[in-house]
């Protein structure tokens, strides 16, 4: 169980799909796996916005999330995240309360400055403006989520004037807002600044060294304390790239072709990170080997977690980032061993079943003793059929 009590799980699905295959069929498997999520009891999924680079190729999370929410009854569903400084402020709000009301408040609004330079490029905005355009439109939209007073704002790159949301939020006072914060501490003043959520992805980087992840949650407690706000480490979800399997050997030959695809193809070749010095078809092998993926069993999932649990302080939810990676059927089981044997552990799932176990073990020589004693009772008192007959039988009278 988590120290902060049931631990969530959900799934950032970006997604990463290789740009040789059919898109649409690529799309419909998204959804078919948020169902499936759903099935398992998964609490929450993330879908990414991206509009370049050819790998991730869902632009609107609003538009997909309004599908998936139509296949599904429970789950969470979270824009993970929307690149604030792309959309006017007012737009972004006023579509996530139109979620809020059709999913019966299942929406949870993720926000970020934006993962790719390339959709800034395209864009024509400055990278280096970003993460200020981030945080002018999150002021914006708080305003306009919590208070009925007009909204009149001046900006070099959008304009309101006594701009009010007409559709109030479903939820009260409105959904969960959560800022991604995974690389520098402008998600973590952000959250702080406004006490919101906070989003983790990549919680360990390559590398395998944890970032300081106390020290990391620190800078939003401080910021809020500034703003006369308070954090809650509940809010905080964490996540990392992650494939389980039956076996360690069998969950790194299910994902080694792709990974080694999806990190020098994409990451490398397309986004420009930094170049790993090893051949592609043993990339998935330096990620195992210095802990920067979780590829293995559910016990290393596990003992994952319960790592970023004492590295981090607390968090609330732990999230898998899907990178597609395996089969669709070996993706699939992946997650069905999270659901099976992760989840229950942080969740208090087994405390019952344990402790009954555990009890029922302990009672076994009194229950020995007692099956014995009923055993001879039980022949004891056994009388065979013919002498039930005979028992106290009279002849008739005058009996031929």
């Amino acid at each position: 169980m988590s120290p902060l009590g049931r631990m969530r799980f959900g799934s950032f699905i970006a997604p990463f799909h290789e740009p040789t295959e059919n898109p649409t069929l690529a799309l419909e498997r998204d959804l078919e796996l948020v169902q499936w999520l759903e099935y398992l009891g998964f609490d929450e999924v993330w879908i990414g916005e991206h509009h370049t680079a050819g790998w991730e190729t869902i632009s609107s999370p609003e538009v997909f999330i309004a599908a998936a929410a139509e296949r599904t009854r429970h789950i969470t569903l979270g824009t993970g995240v929307i690149g604030l400084p792309y959309h006017h402020p007012f737009i972004v709000a006023d579509r996530m309360v139109l979620l809020d009301h059709l999913t019966r408040g299942r929406v949870i609004m993720g926000v970020g400055p934006g993962s790719l330079p390339t959709d800034a490029l395209m864009l024509g905005i400055d990278p280096a403006v970003q993460r200020r355009r981030m945080d002018e439109a999150m002021d914006v939209i708080m305003r306009l989520l919590t208070d009925l007073k007009p909204v009149t704002h001046e900006s070099d790159w959008f304009t309101l004037r006594e701009a009010v949301l007409q559709l109030r939020p479903y939820t009260d006072p409105h959904f969960p807002v959560a800022v991604a914060a995974s690389r520098t501490p402008a998600g973590m003043v952000l959250a702080g600044k406004h006490g919101l959520g906070v989003l983790s992805p990549g919680a360990i980087p390559e590398g395998g060294t944890a970032a300081d992840l106390k020290e990391f949650w620190a800078i939003a407690e401080e910021t809020a304390a500034e703003h006369g706000k308070t954090m809650d480490r509940g809010q905080w979800r964490l996540g990392t790239v992650a494939h389980l399997a039956d076996t360690k050997d069998d969950a790194i030959e299910q994902v080694r072709a792709k990974a080694g695809r999806w990190i020098r193809h994409y990451h490398e070749m397309t986004i420009g990170r930094e170049p790993l010095d090893v051949p592609e078809d043993k990339i998935i092998d330096h990620m195992v080997d210095t802990g920067a993926w979780c590829i293995g069993t559910p016990d290393d999932m596990i003992a994952l977690i319960e790592r970023l649990q004492e590295l981090s302080g607390g968090f609330g939810s732990f999230f898998v980032q899907d990178g597609e990676m395996a089969s669709r059927e070996q993706t699939m089981h992946s997650y069905e061993l999270v659901a099976r044997y992760v989840m229950p552990r942080f969740q208090g799932s087994l405390v019952g079943l344990e402790a009954s176990q555990s009890w029922s073990a302990g009672k076994l020589s009194e229950i020995a003793d007692a099956r014995d004693r009923a055993v001879s009772r039980a022949n004891r008192d056994y009388t065979p059929p013919g002498s039930r007959r005979g028992a106290g039988r009279q002849e008739p009278a005058g009996g031929l």
